[in-house]
């Protein structure tokens, strides 16, 4: 194992390094090869899972997370908006107790959850929805990320209760531990079948969306400045970087992403913050596109409904609530009282979905890359008429590059820096999500975890080297896969984080739960 490590490596920085100038094109011919190859194995799956309901245009999977994510809302109370001071106090390490078994603080699960949700999905995503849904996909996005909070809440605190803990100090969680323990709990068949095919779909969906997709898209924005070039070269690079932090495990990981999560949220924002400051006299009118576009459509392909399911689409990508990755980070966290860490949870859709992913769609709308006839004030379609017509043809991250180009020129590179530091951050947090999925299938141990972070990195390389359309769809398709089983689950188990949120909140009452002072 140890000779293939080094091989593995060994390939990846001669890539890198020396690969020259007169083999680009037949590496861009093998580039096509492979994504015709992907497109046509992942092209019957990604058809089922977004075949709409019969009669409409509505896929049953967005609906079928838009309804999860409101019956948690309702069931628990709006509990995100209830105990969303609390959740602020448990970040800051207020009511850490520092013997609690586990091995991340709440901070850094928070972080390593953060990093796998923050990252394409709020910067080529949002361009997507925008793209195809008008500025009206924003409303629906933010709409679902503040529902989507309460679906983080349920799957979480589930996490850490059925979490294994290990002699060592390791622990292993998320819906596969959850669904097969609380089943069984519950006296319900089918738990273990379920829960196999939960950590199935989670392989896919690490290996699709916190994978294939990131490497793509930082593909684009690399080549964005430094001109064309083979994708596979990208590939080695970033799975040279990404083994090396990964083979370390969570605390390696964790201690990776609690410095790169804030620094490159703070990048970002900030950017985005600068378009909005210098186009300070149009955010009124983006807001206004924004409401308008959500219930009239704004002449887009679909109309309303189009800019609705855009915006879920995209929220339920981008911040993951009710597909169960988020639970196996959270379930790593130092802390006997598991629903401390649903109230962590809770804050990740709002800081994903309603702050970032919010930012990315004004800074779009605001710089007017997006084509409006003025005769009748709505939105041009594109030639196919599948999505509106823009400045220079861009779309995914192009677009989003070419919208806070539009304010400062050399803003490109920023984000260029910003969407690199995403897709790394990314990667490294879903190949743990991945890693826990394939434990749960083929054993704990250093050989089966080795083997999963190979195959993990060979699939970076597939990514940057496929063209968008096929690696988004597969993306999208194995992610929502997560949330089929996931969200069935949760409405038998949901009972169970009731229970453990009364007890909580009347021992919090009565001052049996106390701050600790570090």
């Amino acid at each position: 194992m140890n000779s293939l490590i080094r091989f593995f490596l060994t390939v990846a920085t001669f890539f890198a390094i020396a690969v020259p100038a007169s083999a680009q094109e037949a590496a861009k011919s093998l580039d096509a090869k492979v994504n015709e190859a992907f497109a046509n194995f992942t092209g019957p799956f990604v058809s089922f899972i977004f075949a709409p309901i019969p009669g409409t245009s509505f896929p049953w999977i967005v609906m079928w997370l838009v309804i999860g994510a409101t019956v948690f809302t309702l069931y628990f109370a709006f509990v995100q908006f209830r105990f969303f001071g609390h959740a602020i106090s448990l970040v800051k390490g207020d009511y850490t107790d520092p013997n609690d078994a586990g091995e991340v603080s709440h901070f850094q699960a928070l972080a390593t959850a953060l990093s796998g949700t923050v990252g394409l999905g709020n910067i080529a995503g949002v361009a997507v929805a925008v793209g195809i849904g008008g500025p009206g996909a924003t409303f629906w996005m933010i709409l679902a990320g503040l529902l989507g909070m309460a679906s983080k809440f349920t799957e979480c605190t589930l996490g850490v209760k059925y979490r294994n803990e290990y002699p060592d100090g390791t622990v292993s969680g998320g819906p596969m531990y959850y669904i097969s323990k609380g089943f069984d709990e519950l006296g319900l068949p089918g738990g273990k079948i379920l829960a196999v095919l939960f950590s199935i779909f989670c392989i896919l969906g690490a290996f699709g969306g916190g994978n294939m997709f990131q490497a793509n898209q930082a593909h684009v924005a690399i080549t964005g400045i430094t001109g064309d070039f083979s994708g596979l070269i990208t590939g080695f690079i970033f799975a040279a970087v990404v083994f090396a932090v990964i083979v370390g495990g969570v605390k390696s990981i964790a201690k990776v992403t609690e410095k790169i999560v804030p620094f490159m949220g703070i990048l970002y924002v900030g950017a985005a913050l600068v378009v909005l400051i210098v186009n300070y006299n149009m955010i009124g009118w983006a807001f206004g596109q924004i409401f308008a576009g959500a219930f009239t459509g704004l002449g887009v392909a679909g109309g309303m409904v189009g800019a609705l399911i855009q915006g879920f689409k995209r929220a339920a990508f981008s911040n993951e609530a009710g597909v169960g990755s988020a639970a196996i980070a959270h379930s790593a966290v130092k802390t006997k009282e598991p629903i401390t860490e649903g109230f962590v949870s809770l804050l990740e859709p709002l800081i994903d979905t309603v702050v970032i992913c919010t930012m990315t769609a004004l800074v779009i709308v605001i710089s007017q890359q997006l084509l409006i006839d003025e005769a009748t004030g709505n939105y041009m379609l594109n030639e196919a008429g599948s999505a509106i017509a823009t400045v220079d043809g861009n779309s995914g991250v192009a677009l989003t590059a070419a919208a806070f180009g539009s304010a400062i020129s050399w803003f490109p590179y920023v984000l260029a820096i910003a969407v690199i530091l995403f897709a790394f951050s990314t990667m490294i947090s879903w190949s743990y999500y991945g890693l826990k999925a394939w434990t749960y299938l083929f054993g704990e141990g250093k050989a089966s975890e080795l083997t999963f972070k190979i195959i993990f990195c060979i699939f970076i390389i597939i990514g940057a080297a496929a063209s968008l359309g096929p690696v988004i769809d597969f993306s999208d398709a194995a992610i929502f896969a997560m949330a089929v089983v996931n969200i069935f689950c949760l409405y038998f188990l949901m009972k169970i984080v009731r229970a453990e949120l009364v007890s909580y909140t009347q021992r919090l009452g009565s001052g049996e739960i106390k701050k600790f002072h570090h």
